[in-house]
């Protein structure tokens, strides 16, 4: 076995890079991505802007100009995490092009959520390097529950640091606004109550595990190629066994039972203890609720299923750590999970 490595945690004055993997930001939100870089700064932190933040369209650029521009950052000695503004939906096209073995020789945090799935998941699978899944740049101004921790916390924190959290006990429902009227605090920013669910049974449960996951369209592409191999991952790293957690962007019920069969067939859940399925804002099928999507799905499974998680594109987001001994405590009234930054 071969434990998780985690890149060095962040002091005060370190250089934070934000490249553009996926998609770049429009100048009408230029705005709210300043707001954002303000934030990190008042953490403490210097950043360093890729030539792509700002480039409008359905990718910041050619693959292999965003290949070079994550990879530039990654590999720099200075840069100590990279955190992109957000996700979109073609970093895929970056699996071929990215050295990981020159990723790993000194390993940063890599930070993001959504898209990002694409290439954070892949780099843990493959190297054993943990990355951070939880946040977005563009999320850094908004405050979270007090129940949370933030990627900041996340990326300062000592070797063998233990990180708890509990469930938010409100998410997020209203239509995104123009970035001035935008509430910011957490007592504005969330409104509706929210509770983690089980899906087999009301019986309290607790299950420990490597942490490993993301958006689910994005990670069913993976399984049968290179970037994919979840099961040498576990042989490798995670002799406990997996906490598998997942999140839909916007795939209906039909298209998630469909993402979910996948991973099942494709035996993505054979070294789980358990799975976490995120809050989704994705629509229902007619005929077709969520519940039975994933009773259909994961039903079978004889494993804890927990959902409506906070995990996702439903605010607030939970940061979690690819390759964390994590321990998950759910009941029908709380829900808590303990992260271990441990080898």
């Amino acid at each position: 076995m071969v434990g998780i490595r985690y890149p060095r945690p962040l002091v005060a004055g370190d250089l934070v890079g934000v490249a553009t993997p996926s998609s770049g930001v429009p100048a009408s939100l230029h705005d709210r991505l300043d707001a954002a870089l303000d934030a990190v700064a008042a953490h403490g932190f210097r950043t360093r802007v890729g030539e792509l933040a700002r480039v409008d369209g359905v990718t910041s650029g050619p693959p292999e100009a965003r290949a070079a521009e994550l990879t530039e950052m990654m590999t720099d000695p200075t840069v100590r995490a990279v955190i992109p503004p957000w996700g979109g939906d073609l970093a895929v096209d970056l699996l071929d092009r990215l050295d990981v073995d020159a990723l790993a020789v000194d390993p940063t945090w890599l930070i993001g959520y959504s898209d990002l799935s694409t290439l954070m998941t892949p780099l843990t699978l493959a190297t054993g390097i943990a990355t951070l899944h939880g946040a977005n740049l563009m999320d850094t101004p908004y405050e979270l529950p007090v129940e949370f921790s933030s990627w900041v916390d996340v990326v300062t924190a000592p070797a063998g640091a233990i990180l708890v959290q509990s469930a938010a006990p409100r998410r997020r429902i209203r239509p995104w606004g123009p970035w001035a009227t935008e509430p910011r605090t957490r007592d504005d920013a969330y409104e509706q109550p929210t509770r983690w669910r089980r899906l087999d049974g009301d019986d309290p449960v607790t299950v420990t595990g490597r942490l490993i996951g993301g958006c689910l369209e994005t990670i069913a592409l993976l399984p049968g190629t290179p970037s994919g191999d979840l099961d040498g991952f576990a042989r490798r790293h995670a002799p406990e066994g997996l906490l598998v957690y997942l999140e839909a962007a916007e795939a209906d019920t039909l298209e998630t039972a469909r993402l979910l069969h996948r991973l099942r067939l494709a035996g993505w859940f054979d070294h789980a203890n358990a799975v976490l399925i995120g809050r989704t804002p994705a629509p229902e099928s007619p005929g077709y609720p969520r519940l039975q999507a994933l009773t259909d799905t994961l039903g079978g499974l004889g494993i804890p299923v927990l959902y409506d998680a906070d995990v996702g594109h439903e605010p607030p987001q939970l940061p979690l750590v690819n390759g964390a001994l994590a321990e998950v405590e759910w009941d029908a009234a709380s829900a808590r999970i303990t992260q271990r930054l441990v080898p």
